[in-house]
């Protein structure tokens, strides 16, 4: 189901507006050694609820498989784009969801040295003071093995900024976005079967400010003013809050799945599964750039709306009228739909002109972002326009003519089922007697500008399923 329309600030504002956090508390000494940050999913992790029995996991590298090197505007560099250490977060965050157990595999071999220096130390003590050792315990050894790695680390998918200078003040900001991918995967030891796969993305954002004052205050007094800062998320913080995503994700669709269960089973299983796909269906609702996708189930629609027509003829005074439509839509794509109008027309000019028309059209209508809450459209098409009123009884022949038609627009979802509706149509009239005055060889135009909804009759249908076992 369609989500309500998030409001979006303008880039600026939002950037102005979260960035004076860090203006205002600009650091002016060295700082102390402080415990890590946090992010907003590792309290998420904290509080799932307890498993009914911890897994055993192995983690041997979980490593960044982008190879990528940090972009610099002039040279290059050979620091990594994203840090190398994503093994020790994910087995940070298995720690902090307390569902795993997670066993030393990274640096193995260095616990196999340690452990034979161990058993050689107690064989020594053992013959020369002749006493009883106990011996080594065992490894512990996992039933799941957690692999995948960074996959992707794209730079400035997005850049942008604004500014503005007036008798010399001024402002301006940049702002520039990155992204990180993540896959993980759960491997049964026991067959080598893959349980369960998870992807996760995290944008990264950077974001600059800056404000100059330049100008004379007196003869030969030159005032300069100038400040600004720039704010870059930190790459590993966004690396952390991925990594803890996807090992929330990885519980909650093996819940699903069947290959574990909360400590309280049924109800406390069913509860995290429905939070879980609420939100799964909404970020699966969105596209790049937090774009909102929902993808019709039903193909038909009814228009209603109000129009102003403006006559563009061979009278010297062009004024709008009013006029309103009804029509009908039909999909036959995702981008394409045929419309059927029934349009009303007052129009209006001069000092003494004014007549009501009617008429049917037949539009292709091109939808450019179908699936984005913000539609632009285009369409053309063909019509009949006739007269069905004259004032007074002047004239004694009705005026009547075909005609075509194309316009733009744009559609903005309001709801699962309402679009609200701007537009901007040019009528091309074969005819020059709308008016009622032939002037030169030029037929009379007819532009409208409009506003309406589009009504869908059924429902819109998103097919998100986590697993065919919680559909049981």
């Amino acid at each position: 189901m369609c989500k309500s329309i998030k409001i979006k600030l303008l880039p600026l504002l939002a950037i102005i507006l979260t960035s004076c956090g860090a203006y205002f508390n600009q650091p002016y000494q060295p700082q102390n050694a402080r415990i890590g940050e946090l992010t907003s999913k590792t309290q998420v992790l904290r509080e799932l609820p307890n498993p009914h029995e911890k897994i055993i996991v192995g983690v041997y590298n979980f490593k960044d498989q982008t190879g990528q090197y940090k972009n610099l505007e002039a040279g290059s560099s050979f620091s990594t784009a994203v840090s190398q250490g994503a093994t020790t977060m994910l087995i940070q965050a298995l720690e902090d969801s307390k569902w795993f157990t997670p066993i030393e595999r990274e640096n193995l071999n260095n616990l196999l040295n340690e452990r034979n220096i161990i058993r050689s130390t107690r064989e020594e003590y053992r013959r020369n003071a002749n006493s009883n050792q106990p011996t080594l315990p065992p490894l512990l050894y996992a039933g799941i093995l957690l692999e995948g790695g960074v996959v992707s680390y794209d730079s400035n998918i997005i850049t942008g900024g604004a500014g503005a200078r007036y008798f010399g003040a001024g402002a301006s900001t940049e702002y520039r976005q990155d992204r990180i991918t993540i896959y993980l995967r759960a491997v049964s030891t026991s067959n080598g079967e893959i349980l369960k796969t998870v992807y996760i993305s995290k944008t990264i954002l950077s974001q600059s400010l800056d404000a100059s004052l330049f100008r004379y205050v007196a003869f030969q007094r030159l005032l300069e003013a100038e400040t600004g800062f720039t704010k870059n998320e930190p790459v590993q913080m966004a690396m952390k809050n991925a990594i803890e995503s996807a090992v929330e994700a990885l519980i909650i669709e093996g819940v699903a799945k069947g290959l574990w269960t909360t400590a309280d089973g049924g109800l406390k299983n069913k509860q995290l599964m429905d939070a879980y796909k609420a939100q799964k269906e909404y970020e699966e609702s969105q596209l790049l750039y937090d774009r909102d996708y929902v993808e019709p189930d039903k193909k038909d629609a009814l228009s209603l709306g109000l129009t102003a027509p403006s006559l563009s003829g061979d009278l010297p005074n062009q004024e709008f009228g009013f006029g309103g439509f009804i029509g009908y839509s039909k999909w036959l794509s995702p981008k394409l739909s045929l419309n059927f109008d029934f349009d009303y027309s007052y129009l209006t000019g001069g000092k003494s002109f004014y007549e009501e028309y009617m008429s049917p059209e037949l539009n292709l209508e091109l939808n450019i972002l179908p699936y984005d809450t913000f539609n632009p459209f285009v369409y053309g098409g063909a019509g009949y326009i006739f007269e069905i009123h004259s004032p007074d009884g002047e004239q004694t022949k009705k005026v009547s003519s075909p005609k075509a038609q194309l316009g733009a627009g744009l559609s903005i979802r309001v709801s699962d089922r309402i679009d609200f509706r701007i537009f901007g149509e040019s009528n091309f009239i074969f005819d020059d007697e709308i008016d009622d005055v032939i002037n030169g060889k030029r037929d009379d135009f007819i532009y409208t500008f409009g506003a309406g909804i589009k009504y869908r009759l059924g429902k819109n249908k998103m097919d998100f399923k986590i697993s065919e076992d919680n559909e049981k």
